[in-house]
């Protein structure tokens, strides 16, 4: 029974493969609104192999049928037919009106959220995600519960991003001066995959994490508690390790000295760095504290100004201080 929701079962009156494993065109089934998505979709595909295959069919028996053969009269042209305008006319007026009745019904369904639902803001920024609970809690993966609605309010520090949940069937775009919504409701728990849907800019393809659905609500709050303890406290030298990697920095800027998007940080702090204005800057705590709020305005030689700035909602003053110390422990310049 891969439907959780009967009354989408009773629509549609078929029966879907089993929810715990792919299907043949789509990967596995995981919420609430999966099954009816998926539904909709075999139905459209139907119909196209169904024209498909007439009219491929129609074309062949035509051309054998009416080919040149010499000695053959020609027919006279077809005369105007009613029943056949009529039929052509009413037969995709029909399809038409189902796919829409059913199109918008489930599309209500997918984007009118309960009233209880769980809620959790998902931040989005070149090219990382951050997941913050209602007790300030900040994750770069997505934890919740099984069977328990959640909505997700959607917010951009910089250019769109789309948030996209292959195995829930559903994505919403995530766009810079507003705030979006989407819920959905688990019903399989497990550790899937988060894609970004949008190009966002040259790392877009890393822009990934993942959605950990915990078996019940007891395990999701004993996660979510131990997680905020071990958070709060963390040394600096620690924090400013995870942030490296939770924060996106990672996909720009190595530890090892390889050069990639940005700078390495390996030795760079304590260090003169030539800026593209022929400047020199030393890359010390003030250097770094206005970097991350303004990147733009001194932008290392030899490297694009694509790093976005990072507001005090998304890195804090401490977390900035933390990063920091993690800069200075691996650079002999410290």
């Amino acid at each position: 029974n891969c439907g959780t929701n009967e009354e989408t079962q009773r629509m549609w009156n078929l029966t879907l493969c089993d929810a715990n494993g792919p299907t043949f065109w789509l990967p596995q089934r995981a919420s609430t609104v999966a099954g009816g998505a998926d539904a909709l979709f075999n139905v459209i595909l139907w119909i196209c192999v169904f024209f498909f295959a007439l009219v491929t069919v129609l074309l062949v028996l035509f051309v054998i049928k009416y080919r040149h053969r010499p000695g053959v009269e020609r027919d006279t042209a077809a005369s105007h037919s009613m029943a056949l305008e009529a039929t052509w006319t009413l037969i995709p007026t029909v399809i038409v009106v189902f796919l829409y009745y059913y199109g918008f019904k489930h599309y209500l369904r997918m984007n009118v959220e309960p009233p209880n639902a769980y809620e959790i803001t998902a931040h989005a920024q070149m090219w990382q995600w951050g997941f913050e609970y209602p007790n300030g809690y900040s994750d770069p993966e997505l934890h919740v519960p099984v069977h328990a609605p959640v909505l997700m309010v959607l917010e951009s520090a910089d250019v769109i991003h789309s948030l996209f949940v292959p195995v829930f069937r559903v994505k919403k775009d995530v766009v810079p001066g507003r705030y979006n919504r989407l819920w959905f409701e688990a019903t399989e728990p497990g550790t899937f995959d988060i894609y970004c849907a949008a190009y966002c800019g040259t790392n877009h393809s890393a822009m990934r994490s993942h959605v950990i659905v915990h078996k019940d609500q007891a395990e999701f709050d004993r996660w979510l508690a131990d997680a905020t303890a071990r958070a709060d406290n963390l040394p600096p030298l620690e924090k400013g390790r995870k942030l490296y990697v939770t924060k996106g920095c990672a996909q720009c800027h190595s530890i090892d000295g390889t050069r990639i998007t940005g700078p390495s940080w390996k030795d760079v702090f304590g260090s003169m760095q030539p800026m593209t204005d022929g400047s020199q800057s030393l890359v010390d705590e003030t250097f770094v504290h206005n970097f991350v709020r303004n990147p733009q305005a001194k932008v290392p030689m030899g490297y694009s100004p694509v790093m976005p700035p990072f507001p005090t909602s998304l890195l804090s003053e401490n977390d900035v201080d933390a990063l920091i110390t993690f800069m200075k422990s691996i650079s002999v310049h410290a």
